[in-house]
């Protein structure tokens, strides 16, 4: 039986006086972790709280995240992150769905005050509570079957749902992570993005676990990701598509020394080849590897290693094999289990698979049939396992009866020297119910772009139903949620708004 605590007590029974944290001009040992993570625990419990109660926090990427995410679920509490570009409104939804007690915060909390028993302020708050209590035991009286964290996903189809991860799932997600990719003692690794998010966390306890150095970076800005990697000599991170998007736009405009480099992974939504081209030479000294997941899977099931290596060839489409642990089905609407190359959900077991949803059965009964997760996702596997996604089954567009799969119309049109971003979506049609529509946003080198230019572009290498009906180009980039995916359901909205028909 693991549980959160034992990654740090390992660390700090192994390598005590070792680096762990770099956090701007601070430094943390893993002496100094544990220290502060055991009186992180003893101050909250000094506030009247029990076993299971929900604290949540509300901050950029720090060191005292790392702290909070470590400790809180270590002394038997329930971390509940928030998402920092949520409005006032859902951070206060979250917080009453949650039954939060104790908020943790380094902004005005403003009316979020008064849905919570206590407000802990970054950076005095915190430092006068960690340092004015005594510490406690981590891991006493916690079982791996325990509630670990409530981490909020989607709103785009109504209220948010609490993911509920136990010790168990995220200790899993931590050994599938290890498995798909080994981490070394003298790793470094750049938290680039957000602990919010799953993805943003995913390597936490694994780094801990193997004694390597963790750099949060604050608030992503590309130039000073790729400061960050050439001063620490910083070794690998993780990030979203758009994140790579941009250190790699960076680094070919404003080079820096980067050969420290030696994994890039991407996860959270699909990633362009062109893209991936576009990586690799600015970053040729990194492996670039895709975890495929989902908050609900804690979040890791799958990983592509080594994508550099394939470029050329169609398995670079693939987001890879299921990890270790993990079993991968592709299911009809029945439940009846597809040959290779077939279409349907992709359906995921495996220890790393959530509890459920906190306080919505409806909602869990749902997705978890005999401890499988339904995942909403539409692909297929290949005769060697490989698991190929074609699209998330509310971006799919049904046009004249014919399927189209975004991705697929986006792949086509990021290969176009003038795309810098790209979204595709449907937009209602009198004709054919659903047409497809695209929004790019070009690179500065070619504004003006032609639309008709990027719809010849496409009808060579596509079929003419899933060439776009009509392209959008603006300048400002994408709108994107707080781990940095596309939101699509923004972009759609004004040609749903008219029609009966929710956007999602």
């Amino acid at each position: 039986m693991h549980t959160i605590a034992d990654p740090l007590r390992a660390a700090v029974n192994n390598a005590a006086s070792k680096t762990a944290i770099i956090d701007g001009d601070q430094q943390f040992t893993y002496a100094d972790l544990h220290a502060r993570c055991c009186a992180l625990a003893g101050a909250l419990s000094g506030l009247g709280l029990n076993k299971g109660d929900r604290i949540a926090i509300l901050a950029a990427n720090s060191h005292r995240y790392i702290e909070a995410y470590v400790g809180i679920p270590a002394a038997g509490f329930v971390i509940v992150p928030l998402n920092t570009r949520h409005a006032v409104p859902e951070l206060k939804y979250t917080l009453e769905d949650s039954g939060t007690r104790v908020l943790i915060v380094d902004r005005d909390p403003g009316e979020l005050a008064e849905v919570v028993d206590h407000v802990i302020q970054i950076p005095d708050g915190y430092e006068a509570l960690v340092g004015g209590t005594d510490p406690i035991v981590l891991g006493e009286n916690v079982e791996e079957s325990d509630l670990a964290g409530l981490f909020y996903t989607g709103g785009t189809t109504g209220k948010s749902k609490g993911v509920m991860l136990s010790h168990r799932n995220l200790i899993a997600n931590c050994f599938h992570y290890l498995v798909a990719m080994p981490q070394r003692e003298d790793d470094i690794m750049m938290v680039m993005a957000p602990m919010f998010h799953a993805a943003g966390s995913a390597g936490i306890l694994a780094n801990i676990w193997t004694l390597g150095i963790q750099i949060p970076l604050a608030a992503f800005d590309p130039a000073a990701a790729l400061d960050l990697i050439e001063h620490h000599g910083v070794t690998e991170t993780l990030g979203v598509p758009t994140m790579l998007a941009a250190i790699a736009e960076e680094q070919h405009i404003r080079p820096r020394t980067t050969d420290s480099l030696r994994i890039i992974a991407h996860g959270g939504s699909p990633i362009a080849t062109e893209l991936l081209r576009r990586t690799h030479s600015a970053f040729p000294t990194a492996q670039l590897n895709e975890i495929y997941g989902a908050t609900e899977l804690s979040p890791l099931c799958t990983a592509l290693i080594g994508e550099e290596q394939i470029l050329d060839s169609p398995l670079v489409r693939s987001c890879g094999r299921a990890v270790v642990g993990n079993e991968i089905r592709v299911l009809d609407s029945n439940g009846t289990e597809l040959e290779s190359g077939s279409v349907g959900e992709v359906v995921v077991r495996g220890p790393n698979v959530m509890q459920g949803y906190w306080n919505k059965p409806e909602q869990t009964t749902a997705v978890l049939k005999e401890g499988a997760y339904w995942t909403g996702d539409l692909g297929y596997l290949d005769d060697s396992g490989y698991l190929f996604l074609v699209d998330r089954s509310k971006d799919m567009i049904v046009s004249g009866g014919e399927n189209v799969y975004s991705t697929e119309v986006e792949e086509i049109l990021y290969q176009h020297p003038a795309v810098l971003e790209v979204a595709v979506f449907g937009v209602p049609d009198e004709k054919w119910g659903e047409a497809v529509w695209a929004v790019v946003v070009p690179r500065e080198e070619h504004k003006p772009i032609d639309t008709n230019e990027l719809i010849e572009f496409c009808k060579k290498h596509i079929g003419g139903y899933k060439v776009p009906k009509g392209i959008d180009i603006q300048d400002e980039p994408l709108p994107k949620s707080g781990p940095g995916k596309v939101l699509k359901r923004k972009l759609r909205a004004p040609f749903w708004d008219k029609q009966n028909r929710a956007v999602n």
